[in-house]
């Protein structure tokens, strides 16, 4: 930790921090702060990219707050095992219950918010469910490794699965990553600008228009007309249009959830 000058937040004083790691470790408990916890095999790759722009700013600003908890801790003997080989044979290993159970009894005691378990089989991620998660005190996530987790764990606790999308993964420390990322900037104070957040892909169900900026010619191409006029009416109305024919062209399945 640095010998910068402390910063307060209104509940407790910290500090700036340099390495991305100690936005997490050297960061004391805020109250009120929307929460995450990881429960995982690999805590060091937590931030990550969650450490760096906006998301690390507001983890160093106290906006929000990220902890890991390391399954290995957990683990059975000597060596610590968390899986073992699939009931009624296959390949692989699976992650075994009882381990599993007590990390998730930590972090229950720990911190608010519910569990999920990331997994390839679960609900797709959405920007739906990043504006709820943004809602709740915090959440839990569960990340996935090896052949997957013991069913008894999911049905005991009724841990919902969610998916970052339909592809195989090695691990959930990576989609982790993202589905924080997407519900950490909806949280209040985190945007610079509130309405970046509306205007965005997905926030009213349809992809986002194309955006320009300067110069207003580069290589033969020019900024449309209409962006150019003044006209804020009329851009909307050329924003809004674009929107429309770009889901219908890009994501039908999005074009149709609007027709519904």
């Amino acid at each position: 930790m640095t010998g910068s000058p402390s910063k307060s937040h209104g509940r407790k004083t910290i500090s700036q921090m340099v390495k991305p790691r100690e936005l997490m470790s050297h960061t004391p408990d805020l109250k009120g702060a929307w929460r995450a916890q990881i429960i995982t095999l690999f805590p060091e790759a937590f931030p990550g990219v969650l450490g760096q722009s906006l998301t690390g700013r507001a983890l160093k600003d106290g906006l929000w707050q990220l902890g890991t908890i390391d399954l290995r801790d957990f683990g059975e003997g000597k060596h610590r095992n968390v899986d073992d080989t699939p009931a009624g044979g296959g390949a692989g290993m699976v992650l075994r219950p009882d381990v599993m159970g007590r990390a998730i009894e930590h972090a229950i005691r720990r911190g608010p918010g519910p569990l999920v378990y990331l997994s390839p089989r679960g609900q797709r991620f959405d920007q739906a469910m990043a504006h709820d998660w943004a809602g709740l005190p915090g959440i839990t996530m569960i990340c996935g490794r090896f052949e997957g987790l013991d069913q008894r764990v999911l049905d005991h606790y009724r841990i919902p699965e969610v998916s970052l999308g339909d592809f195989v993964m090695t691990g959930g420390e990576i989609a982790a990553q993202a589905m924080l990322d997407a519900t950490v900037r909806l949280l209040p104070g985190v945007l610079g600008n509130a309405e970046s957040a509306v205007d965005e892909s997905h926030s009213a169900g349809l992809l986002e228009h194309p955006q320009y900026t300067r110069p207003a010619k580069w290589e033969g191409l020019q900024i449309p007309d209409v962006l150019m006029s003044g006209h804020h009416g009329e851009v909307a109305k050329w924003r809004r249009a674009q929107s429309e024919a770009l889901t219908q062209a890009r994501r039908p399945d999005l074009w149709a959830k609007r027709r519904d």
